[in-house]
């Protein structure tokens, strides 16, 4: 029953945007991407099983609020269980834009649902998080060298849970500090000839203070590094195709016992 709600939010979050798009001027997206690996944060949450993730994104009239849904599922039997439901509510901005110390940031709030079992069960692993996310496009010489800082604190919903109880013997609660650096290379196609593409390359370094989703033991340590390169094709009629193949180096035993995982995106999105 749980499931079919959280279904039922998602299509009229869809079909409700759709409607609004041309009614009120609200702007947004919904697509799906596909991963061989689902890496979130240094942890491999699938057993290296490839996943699906649709999502729909909501710009709210230009205000700078928003809200997205995003879905998580494995293409695999053994995790059906495992399935998870990302609903997030989110406000963004920028300040001082011509100068130097410009800042672009944006905070949110998400609430990760597991909808196979109910939040308040003793087996519930729903999460919690308010995140602060920080970058700075004229901090540094090199144009279009983008440094970004992004300050997470996640915690169980619920304290009676197997990972919210005192007797857990792990934790799920506490911060993660992340460091990001995006750059758009430019340069000439090399599948299509005669056209200028932008390859967008991205790394990020993740400290984890202790926080395990599942409640394990986590140590307090710089946990996972990872490197990736994507890219947009413009499909036409407002649809973009995004491949990306992303490389962690796991530094941290206790998120991830793989020392290395390499994984490709593809991902589709219609903009309205």
């Amino acid at each position: 029953m749980k499931k079919s709600i959280v279904l039922i939010i998602l299509i009229l979050l869809c079909t409700g945007g759709f409607v609004l798009a041309q009614a009120e001027e609200l702007h947004g997206s919904i697509g799906a991407i596909y991963s061989s690996k689902y890496i979130w944060r240094g942890f491999d949450v699938y057993g290296d099983k490839s996943a699906i993730h649709p999502f729909v994104d909501l710009d709210l009239f230009g205000t700078g609020f928003g809200m997205n849904v995003t879905a998580h599922r494995a293409n695999s039997d053994r995790y059906e269980n495992g399935e998870r439901w990302d609903y997030t509510v989110y406000y963004r901005n920028r300040a001082f834009e011509d100068q130097v110390y410009a800042i672009n940031y944006m905070f949110g709030y998400r609430y990760y649902n597991y909808p196979d079992s109910s939040s308040h069960a003793t087996a519930s692993t729903d999460l919690q998080e308010v995140h602060g996310v920080f970058s700075f496009p004229n901090a540094l010489p090199i144009e279009g060298l983008v440094p970004s800082y992004v300050l997470v604190k996640l915690w169980p919903s619920n304290s009676g849970t197997a990972i919210g109880s005192p007797k857990s013997t792990g934790t799920s609660s506490g911060w993660a500090h992340i460091f990001m650096l995006d750059y758009g290379l430019s340069m000439p196609c090399p599948i299509m000839e005669g056209e200028e593409r932008v390859f967008n390359l991205h790394t990020e370094l993740v400290y984890n203070d202790g926080v395990h989703p599942g409640g394990g033991n986590a140590d307090q340590d710089w946990s996972n590094i990872v490197f990736g390169i994507s890219t947009d094709f413009d499909l036409g009629s407002d649809l973009v195709f995004t491949p990306g193949v992303y490389h962690q180096i796991t530094m941290d035993d206790s998120v991830n016992d793989d020392k290395d995982e390499t994984w490709v995106s593809l991902g589709v999105k219609y903009n309205f």
